[in-house]
């Protein structure tokens, strides 16, 4: 997972006012899986983001491997660079390749029109993960081959020096451990990504570990977000802190998101939030710096619920079967065995979508430590994104946060309550008008 992929992840959906579509026709079609791998044949054609993987082979080889069991089944790769964009425009057409990574432009309701059911969500669920992320009328359009959780990225070096034995169990605990790492080491006790912007998306990730509330997603579209206690107040609210107390790095422009992966490695930087997915970056780059990939460590956001942390397991793209496609059989064919049989999670130390897969070594700190991985209901995540589209507020965009940022460091004036209850106001209302 690149910062591509996760800026996906983090936009929302937006509307896609310029895509009519043609599958009207072929409203309800299905993609079934194959019975007899010895019978299914055809050309395929994967768009994908991951264009470092086409580049360096990777994904020839996983072609490779799926050829063992559909020798059949010619696979091709077409990789896009500036998905996001292109995909759109192509899906004005049937051409938008047999297989393809659900663009987030795309909103949940008109996935029947572009995607080919994968079967009941009832029964998918039961197996896989994140099956509410992509399921209309009970259909699941759509499969992430691989997720991740939220945490902090650390130095634990860093943190050992600062006298930090324990994961902060509170906001305050954390706000005093990074105190105690501003007077006690030369590092930055947090490093925000500021400039970079996207980073900053990763704070709504919070929603959900704070109350330990697999419901979490739904109290968005219900309820304020920046009510007194909610998950995303309690987030903004640490961000705010930790600028206003000066314990992040001194001026949040000249960040530098490449650059930060080798100072927090060789422990420059002592924190950042981010999410399970960072921790492989973050190991490679000790390793080309020349410092020990084993300081990298990963911890969950300081709140407890009945004495337990929790974290929400979050998907990557979900991978869909173009309803259009002349080859669904095929087609299917390489998702499923893409989502279960590749390795690919495994090989990017990530989450699996599978059920009964362990979790990746990375987060095995979360496992000793007994962390309760959610998965978010995300039958509302639609409504969501009206609400955050229509209201301007942006809890899925940079820009908010980054409003926060310069009030907490006095490059603007006014008050953290006021900033915030501006925010739910705009939410709230904005719910009222669409009758949420």
């Amino acid at each position: 997972m690149n910062r591509r992929t996760v800026l996906a992840i983090t936009t929302g959906a937006l509307l896609l006012a310029a895509c009519t579509g043609t599958g009207g026709s072929s409203k309800g079609a299905e993609a079934k899986a194959p019975d007899d791998p010895s019978e299914v044949s055809g050309t395929i054609t994967v768009l994908t983001h991951r264009t470092d993987l086409v580049q360096d082979g990777t994904m020839k080889k996983y072609a490779a491997e799926f050829n063992k069991t559909y020798p059949e089944v010619k696979v091709e790769f077409d990789a896009i660079t500036a998905y996001e964009g292109e995909v759109k425009i192509r899906m004005n057409t049937e051409n938008y390749g047999d297989v393809l990574m659900i663009p987030t432009v795309i909103e949940k309701k008109d996935y029947p029109r572009f995607f080919a059911s994968l079967g009941s969500q009832a029964e998918r669920s039961k197996e896989y993960r994140f099956t509410d992320y992509t399921t209309v009328d009970g259909k699941v359009y759509g499969q992430s081959p691989l997720g991740a959780v939220p945490g902090f990225i650390y130095n634990k070096r860093v943190w050992q020096e600062a006298g930090i034995t324990d994961w902060p169990t509170t906001p305050a605990a954390f706000l005093d451990d990074l105190k105690a790492i501003r007077s006690k080491t030369d590092a930055i006790p947090y490093y925000t990504n500021f400039k970079d912007m996207w980073p900053l998306t990763q704070w709504t990730q919070v929603n959900g570990s704070v109350s330990c509330d697999d419901q979490a997603t739904t109290r968005l579209a219900e309820g304020d977000p920046w009510a007194e206690g909610a998950d995303v107040r309690t987030a903004d609210t640490l961000l705010y802190d930790i600028v206003h107390e000066g314990l992040a790095e001194k001026d949040p422009t000249t960040t530098n998101w490449e650059a930060s992966k080798p100072r927090i490695a060789k422990g420059e930087i002592a924190t950042m939030w981010l999410g399970s997915w960072a921790v492989i970056q973050m190991q490679a780059a000790a390793k080309q710096a020349g410092a020990d990939p084993d300081d990298i460590g990963f911890m969950p956001f300081p709140a407890q619920k009945d004495g337990t942390f929790c974290a929400t397991a979050q998907p990557d793209y979900n991978q869909a079967v173009n309803i259009h496609s002349e080859h669904k059989e095929a087609a299917r064919a390489w998702l499923d065995w893409f989502t279960d049989k590749s390795g690919y999670a495994a090989d990017n130390l990530a989450l699996s979508p599978l059920r009964s897969a362990p979790l990746p070594t990375v987060m095995k700190p979360y496992e000793e430590a007994g962390v309760k991985i959610l998965d978010l209901d995300d039958t509302k995540g639609a409504e969501v994104k009206s609400i955050d589209n229509q209201s301007e507020v942006g809890i899925y965009k940079p820009d908010y946060r980054q409003d926060l940022v310069d009030l907490a460091r006095g490059a603007t004036k006014g008050d953290l309550d006021d900033f915030l209850d501006d925010l739910g106001r705009k939410w709230t209302e904005t719910q009222q008008s669409l009758g949420s």
